[in-house]
């Protein structure tokens, strides 16, 4: 799929998801324990929204890792992958 044609892995936009997923799941838990005051309310909102969150944030890491726009290109970079296509 064309979208998905960006400049890193599956792997590392997963675990980017993941460790971006922990600090706003602990953020979470914390306002909805403040605004409930009961943990086992926040414990449950934390631990849906973390399943939803992490594939909302992973396909926008996709999509973004796409778009070429705002990328600046260093030209010894540039070079190394024109020496890649030649041999």
């Amino acid at each position: 799929m064309f979208l998905f044609k960006g400049h890193e892995t599956h792997s590392r936009s997963f675990v980017k998801a993941t460790s971006w997923r922990v600090l706003g799941s602990v953020d979470t838990f914390l306002l909805s324990w403040l605004f409930t005051g009961n943990p086992a309310a926040a414990g449950a909102i934390a631990t849906t929204e973390v399943i939803t969150k992490m594939a909302l944030y992973y396909g926008h890491e996709r999509i973004w890792a796409s778009i070429h726009w705002g990328f600046k290109e260093h030209p010894e970079e540039a070079q190394t992958v024109e020496q890649g296509k030649d041999q």
